[in-house]
């Protein structure tokens, strides 16, 4: 299994906000919206062809401090969008508020939103080359699917709490030098911003308890030739994993 600094290897394409290793060939970040010309020619150079947008429809929109860049730059990669919520759900607000910031809250989206939140494993395993999974701030909902791919890979549960540490740490430096988004998610100095993380950490690795990765995908339709295509995608670590547990 890969330590945590291979694990967590952070990535340097041009504009990517939060963009880091997941495992293998999948990584994260925030909007693919910050990402310059030159970004998207590296991300091809890299090997990705593949790039899942998490974010519900309304979110997907050029803002107008984004860089622009080509169609025929962005056409080689697949931008495929997967959201993993309805924003719109009834029980939306009562469970997350505004949006999902909170891993305490993971356990409640992803029984809630389970038939949205598999197809986009499907797709990681249909998709050819690397994959970028990316929500808007690269925090909870690519987290979410960062520590499911983490656990699926073997990683242990202290490596997956500080990935998600990276990307909270992540945001909240983007916010510091090109101000929050909304005042939901403002900057917090690092007092503030390590006051909260220690209980989200807690309430990541409550949720890390009870998560079965493999009977979850078994559950929502996601097939053992799937599973077995994400585990290959994921590298020599899931593929360990696999078989200690078979």
């Amino acid at each position: 299994m890969e330590g945590t600094s291979e694990a967590h290897r952070s990535v340097h394409w041009d504009g990517a906000v939060n963009a880091w290793r997941i495992a293998g060939d999948v990584y994260r970040m925030g909007r693919h919206e910050w990402v310059t010309e030159v970004g998207w020619q590296q991300m091809y150079d890299d090997g990705v062809r593949t790039v899942i947008d998490l974010r519900a429809s309304r979110e997907r929109r050029q803002r107008g401090t984004d860089p622009e860049v080509p169609d025929n730059v962005k056409a080689r990669i697949d931008v495929v969008h997967c959201p993993t919520e309805d924003p719109d759900h009834r029980r939306f607000s009562e469970l997350f508020g505004p949006y999902l910031k909170d891993p305490a809250k993971y356990g409640d989206y992803v029984e809630l939103f389970a038939e949205k939140i598999a197809p986009v494993f499907k797709t990681i395993a249909a998709s050819p080359g690397k994959v970028v999974v990316h929500c808007s701030a690269g925090r909870d909902r690519s987290g979410v699917i960062a520590l499911m791919l983490q656990r699926l890979a073997g990683m242990s549960d202290e490596d997956i709490v500080s990935g998600y540490e990276l990307a909270a740490r992540g945001i909240n430096e983007r916010h510091r030098t090109h101000g929050a988004p909304h005042a939901h998610d403002p900057y917090l100095p690092d007092a503030e911003l390590e006051a909260i993380l220690e209980q989200k950490r807690a309430g990541l690795r409550e949720f890390l308890e009870g998560l079965d990765v493999v009977a979850f995908l078994r559950a929502n339709g996601v097939a053992e030739n799937e599973v077995d295509a994400l585990r290959s995608k994921l590298g020599s670590g899931a593929t360990t994993a696999a078989n200690m547990q078979d």
